[in-house]
């Protein structure tokens, strides 16, 4: 029998939490809930999650005080929900490790597209290359492993999330070819619901972060205005 997929949604609101809940459970996952950040942060670190449903504003321990202890000690896949639908919250979330966010005032068909996608970014590789392993790829002094999802900067290792490293795996396999922004969102996400596209260069951004990129002049990931992105060896 298949294990279920097992989400934890944590919000102070209880009615929707309970709306998430009632409407997740009939199409196969199986969902808890918890009201506050402490509780929340401790069943997140402490239980087997496939994704986590994070509130940001929440009394006491907020969101992102909750995803800094998750990604203290997991990478399990973390989709962060804004009352305010402000940039600044999307872009705390993302630096912070949030794999994808969602504004309140989400349909339910849109919760489950993003849902599906971010689960699906966590085990990206296994689904789209279930034959043969991969071999390493190297890109200078950049490693990448598809099959342990480790990737290595010269001897350091990189923490990344699993948007960020379908992002990256996507762009390696590529190496030295331009991807434009939708076949990115066709390989990491599901271009059917275009749920990954505003949140694709955030994750670019956090990505080049933790490359040691320039912003102003990356070495490792270009920028090719009107097409999309190309990862390069760089001049280091």
């Amino acid at each position: 029998m298949p294990q279920a997929t097992r989400i934890l949604v944590i919000d102070d609101d209880t009615e929707l939490s309970q709306l998430v809940a009632d409407y997740l459970k009939p199409m196969g996952f199986e969902v808890e809930c918890e009201h506050e950040g402490n509780s929340g942060a401790e069943r997140a670190t402490s239980e087997p999650w496939n994704a986590i449903i994070l509130d940001v504003m929440m009394p006491g321990c907020d969101g992102f005080e909750v995803l800094r202890r998750i990604r203290a000690k997991t990478k399990v896949p973390v989709m962060m929900l804004t009352g305010r639908g402000e940039e600044v919250d999307r872009i705390v979330g993302l630096e912070l490790g949030a794999d994808d966010y969602l504004p309140k005032t989400f349909s339910s068909r849109e919760l489950l597209a993003r849902l599906r996608a971010v689960l699906r970014r966590s085990g990206w590789v296994a689904e789209s290359s279930p034959q043969a392993p991969m071999k390493e790829i190297v890109v200078g002094p950049l490693r990448i492993n598809a099959d342990s999802h480790a990737v290595v900067l010269g001897d350091s290792p990189l923490d990344l999330t699993p948007a960020e490293f379908g992002l990256l795996l996507s762009l390696a396999n590529a190496h030295g070819r331009v991807r434009t922004r939708e076949q990115l969102i066709e390989d990491v996400a599901d271009r059917e619901w275009d749920v990954f596209d505003r949140a694709i260069d955030m994750h670019i951004s956090t990505l080049r972060r933790k490359l040691g990129d320039d912003p102003k002049n990356p070495q490792f990931i270009k920028t090719v205005r009107g097409f999309g992105y190309q990862l390069v060896t760089p001049n280091r």
